[in-house]
């Protein structure tokens, strides 16, 4: 098998330091907090709680109608 010639060669420095890169290690991180409710039943609660308020507010109109 032919050996394969590198575009990069090798450079060690001959006064100083050698540094070596570390070895990848396990990083921990935050937790993703997932919410407790989804977005779509966040968003089917404020049209139902919208529904609600429009209804009372139609009842207060027919009360005030009827006085």
């Amino acid at each position: 098998m032919p050996e394969v010639k590198s575009v990069f060669r090798e450079v060690l420095p001959k006064q100083g330091q050698l540094s070596m890169e570390d070895v990848p290690t396990m990083v921990l991180c935050k937790p993703k907090l997932l919410p407790l409710k989804s977005v779509t039943l966040e968003k089917l609660e404020k049209m139902q709680t919208e529904a609600q308020e429009a209804i009372r507010q139609q009842e207060v109109a027919m009360k005030e109608q009827g006085q």
